[in-house]
């Protein structure tokens, strides 16, 4: 068997990875908040960021994690088409969970509904990204372990939605992100804890492209994408800002005719 490393840069990857998942978190619960006080298209919008937000932030902090994960005796290559095509799966299903609960009349069933299809889309990204591992060996899972992971991302998204239905305050985000950040980590490295790999040495080149070659650069590229999409976010008007504004910028006594 060979021995897996899962922090093979020390603190940094799993530090990193949890910063990326409470970014994402942070940027997709204010942008609910937002749509929930739009209407129209503009709430649409903000729902497409939110989802957008959340699973781009939720696949960054996988791989950035993956960027540590290592196992003696031989290299470790991925599927770049698998790879992309877990992060369309991440950003999908959470968009679907994202309406479910932004436009359903019954929230209750919105929640649930909403919660556990993102809870299984994120698990679903999760194992579809390790099935995207190329390494000289077989890799195998403990099923207690797996179904604990997928357990874990179903609550840490049905949390997360609650969270974006009955939270406002910034405050009170940055909190509920802290604890979002902290449930998809652990579901990431309770998956990982699930995987075993009987290594079987050999001299053959791997196919698909190393984490530094493909991973890294996206991983960089999607962590550039939140810190703007938060710094919009973070600088547009509200609705009671705009409608302030509006206010404001009426004559006073009446209506110019």
């Amino acid at each position: 068997m060979g021995h897996l490393d899962h922090a093979t840069f020390g603190w940094l990857t799993p530090v990193l990875s949890y910063v990326m998942a409470c970014t994402g978190s942070a940027l997709g619960l204010r942008c609910t908040v937002r749509a929930l006080a739009a209407t129209g298209r503009s709430r649409r919008n903000w729902l497409i960021t939110a989802a957008s937000a959340i699973g781009t932030g939720i696949w960054t902090m996988h791989f950035v994690a993956m960027l540590g994960f290592g196992v003696s005796g031989t290299d470790i290559r991925y599927d770049v088409p698998l790879t992309i095509l877990s992060l369309f799966v991440a950003v999908a299903v959470v968009c679907a969970g994202v309406f479910a609960v932004g436009y359903g009349r019954d929230r209750r069933r919105a929640l649930a509904a909403g919660g556990l299809t993102t809870g299984l889309g994120v698990a679903s990204m999760h194992y579809l990204g390790m099935a995207a591992v190329r390494l000289h060996g077989d890799v195998r899972y403990d099923p207690a372990l797996v179904a604990l992971s997928v357990a874990i991302a179903v609550l840490a998204a049905t949390a997360a939605l609650w969270a974006g239905l009955n939270i406002q305050s910034p405050l009170a985000v940055t909190v509920a992100s802290l604890v979002m950040g902290a449930a998809v980590s652990s579901m990431h490295y309770t998956g990982m804890f699930a995987v075993s790999v009987r290594v079987t040495p050999s001299d053959a080149v791997l196919p698909g492209a190393t984490a530094m070659q493909f991973i890294f650069p996206l991983a960089v590229g999607l962590g550039s994408y939140l810190f703007l999409t938060s710094a919009f976010v973070a600088l547009s008007p509200t609705a009671r800002e705009s409608e302030a504004s509006a206010s404001a910028a009426r004559p006073a006594g009446g209506t110019v005719r």
